[in-house]
């Protein structure tokens, strides 16, 4: 099987900030080793020499990567490529991917992956645009051309059971039919980023927390950033925030200024230190093995969090509000609906050691099916 697999990457300036880079990097030597041919068209190659290259510039904003994808480069593309299957990972891009087939004279087949999903649902069902997405009042026709890549795709791989459900609903809503189309294709776990949990310290009686998620407005960081200031003065809890992207490009900066807002708002509380990985994969391995557990983004419509299961195959246990995704994965004892309960749980871990190794080891667990290997089988299975 040729597969071309269009990686579109928001973070060029710090690489190991992109879960999708990160994903393609575990997945596409996987899919090598099981037979396939892959190329990946992007800005940087994956790290492995047998997997194909193509460069592509990286989008100047998130907008041009979902209004402007390009069909007559992608058309010399396929070309130059001959793909029977295209996976597209900016779902907005697949109706221009048919296009450009149509134009090569090929009929490769689309398989479309949901890294985002630009919409939530309210607590009485109404489906709401993504705020990030939603600059100049551009929510909507996002969320239009999300569904119209939908409908434009032959296959449609999501995170998660909470995916699928959202995905098919939403997709309902602006008429498209998934039935058939659909299947859950988890992200791998990165093997460098795994720990036996009996190699990991059980806090005794004061323990540290590691949040490492963007700290984007959308992503919840105002209520963390209130939670924050709660766990560091009433728990035995000190707290490092790691800072995934460091310098942005002032485009960037301009387009969402909430980044740096709230880093300095976190950065001047007492217990709360910034920490960066500077883009190596070691220093991020020994930053999230000085901590004891981690905390869940706090943002709405969450699908599946890179973070999250980097800190559990590290055995780290991760304390989640009650929401998305996190609530079907998360572990019931490590989910709070109340600031009040997430400070009672992170007092728990940090002061009940046998409550903490259960975790752990439960952590740890949560992530055995998702090396490589196994979630290249179910890819190929999906394309299939």
């Amino acid at each position: 099987m040729r597969v071309l697999y269009l990686l579109n990457v928001s973070n060029p300036g710090r690489m190991s900030a992109d879960s999708g880079f990160t994903f393609a990097d575990l997945l596409t030597p996987a899919l090598t080793d099981a037979g396939a041919e892959v190329t990946v068209a992007a800005p940087v190659p994956t790290g492995d020499q047998r997997v194909g290259f193509e460069p592509t510039v990286s989008p100047a904003t998130k907008y041009r990567a979902r209004f402007d994808p390009g069909v007559r480069d992608l058309a010399d593309l396929v070309r130059r490529t001959r793909p029977e299957v295209v996976v597209a990972n900016q779902i907005e891009a697949a109706p221009a991917i048919r296009a450009a087939l149509l134009e090569a004279g090929t009929d490769a087949l689309i398989a479309g992956y949901c890294h985002y999903l630009p919409f939530s649902f309210s607590g009485d069902g109404r489906l709401l645009p993504d705020p990030s997405l939603d600059d100049g009042g551009l929510g909507p026709a996002v969320m239009l051309a999300f569904a119209a890549g939908l409908a434009a795709c032959d296959r449609v791989l999501v995170h998660s059971s909470t995916s699928a459900s959202w995905t098919t609903a939403a997709a309902a809503r602006m008429g498209v039919n998934l039935t058939e189309k659909l299947h859950i294709v988890p992200a791998p776990r990165d093997g460098r980023l795994v720990r036996d949990p009996a190699d990991v310290a059980v806090p005794d009686g004061e323990a540290t927390a590691v949040y490492g998620h963007r700290l984007y407005a959308h992503y919840g960081t105002a209520d963390f950033t209130s939670l924050a200031r709660r766990l560091v003065t009433e728990a035995p809890i000190t707290l490092t925030v790691l800072d995934l992207f460091g310098t942005r490009s002032p485009e960037r900066v301009r387009l969402d200024p909430s980044p740096e807002r709230h880093r300095d708002e976190l950065a001047a509380l007492d217990g709360v230190t910034i920490a960066s990985d500077q883009g190596d994969r070691v220093r991020y391995r020994n930053l999230l093995a000085s901590a004891h557990f981690g905390i869940a983004p706090f943002r709405a419509g969450c699908p599946w969090s890179m973070s999250v299961i980097d800190c559990q195959g590290m055995g780290l246990p991760v304390i989640a509000p009650r929401t998305g995704w996190l609530a079907e994965h998360i572990d019931e004892d490590l989910l709070f609906d109340t600031a009040d309960q997430a400070v009672a749980i992170a007092t728990r871990l940090a002061t009940d050691g046998e409550f903490y190794r259960v975790h752990s080891k439960l952590a740890h667990a949560a992530t055995a099916d998702l090396t490589p290997a196994h979630v290249a089988a179910s890819y190929l299975e999906a394309l299939r």
